[in-house]
């Protein structure tokens, strides 16, 4: 049986070499320390950065569901004239079987009936000319069951691409989404983090901030210098002042950018397409020495966000995320161009 020996103490080097080491290791920085939260300065400034880099995706999938509108009337229409045609087909059905009756009351029924009845009338034409088996009656019958046939497939492919076409653009909706609902959810996070008293710190910040640019979202009336359908225009977009912005919408509760654009003209009889791109396009272009009350200003670029000239040097806008629906100075944003509806 083995003898156990008590280890040997560690010698007083040994000792004071451990401690040193010790004494070390606490001084070095663990990977555990939590990186120091944000400002308040530096979360409003990642937020307004989230916040504007939404705006682009929006538009986006403004255009994306145009599309998909467009496309899913057009498969309501195809449907609809799918439904009428197969009608038409069965009614032609039910005229050709009297004379399947009447030809095998005379003496049986004819091979090319037989090939109708079948479902395959497809090549009935040639064999019937070729065979003679067939009255006059029942070759017009039969001809117009083929070209109805012939109509009835071709709308159906039609139908299937229009479907999957629609089904494509519903996709790339949803992904436009998804980027858009991405970057506001970092955006709230981020605004989450914030204390009660920094949110309203960091509110009363905007608020001087947006007073010393002369932006305001008081609720006001148009009083400037325009007239008839811009008057109307403007009427409306000054009653929607101090109403959220939500992006890919189009009111009457809240607007994005063309979203306003879009009711304001329409409150005054013109129709204008939906998204910034498309508005830029259709517009007859206007320099800005030009301006008008009611014209379509585009800042930044053709594509990404406009509002509409009030006169005065100033704009109403549907701003951002998080921001109200407000006057602005013409210049507080890098001006593009201007279009006339």
């Amino acid at each position: 049986m083995g003898t156990h020996r008590r280890p040997k103490p560690p010698s007083r080097a040994r000792i004071a070499t451990l401690g040193m080491a010790a004494g070390a290791v606490s001084l070095l920085p663990t990977q555990s320390q939590a990186a120091p939260k944000p400002t308040v300065d530096e979360v409003r400034k990642q937020v307004e950065k989230l916040y504007e880099e939404a705006t682009g995706p929006t538009e986006e999938y403004n255009a994306i569901r145009e599309q998909q509108e467009k496309l899913q009337g057009e498969v309501d229409s195809a449907q609809d004239r799918l439904a009428r045609k197969q009608q038409e087909v069965n009614e032609l059905r039910e005229k050709i079987g009297p004379l399947a009756a009447a030809q095998y009351r005379s003496g049986g029924i004819d091979a090319s009936v037989q090939l109708f009845l079948s479902g395959e009338p497809e090549d009935y034409l040639e064999q019937a000319e070729m065979l003679d088996r067939t009255s006059n009656r029942q070759a017009d019958a039969l001809r117009a069951m083929q070209a109805k046939q012939r109509e009835l497939t071709q709308e159906r492919q039609a139908t299937q691409k229009r479907l999957e076409d629609l089904k494509e653009t519903r996709t790339k909706a949803a992904k436009k989404k998804d980027e858009v609902q991405e970057k506001l959810t970092k955006a709230r996070k981020l605004l989450n983090s914030l204390t009660a008293a920094q949110r309203a710190r960091m509110e009363a910040a905007q608020e001087q901030d947006d007073a010393a640019a002369g932006v305001s979202d008081s609720a006001a009336t148009y009083n400037g210098p325009a007239s008839g359908r811009a008057k109307t225009v403007l009427d409306f977009a000054y009653a929607q002042l101090g109403k959220p912005y939500e992006w890919g919408s189009t009111g009457p509760n809240s607007y994005d950018c063309s979203g306003l654009v879009g009711a304001s003209w329409r409150a005054a009889g013109v129709s204008l397409p939906r998204t910034v791109k498309q508005m830029y396009d259709a517009g007859r272009k206007v320099a800005k020495s030009d301006l008008q009350p009611g014209d379509i200003i585009y800042w930044y670029n053709d594509n990404q966000h406009n509002g509409m000239y009030v006169g005065n040097g100033k704009a109403i806008h549907a701003p951002r995320t998080g921001k109200n629906i407000e006057i602005v100075p013409l210049d507080s944003m890098p001006f593009f161009a201007a279009s006339r509806p």
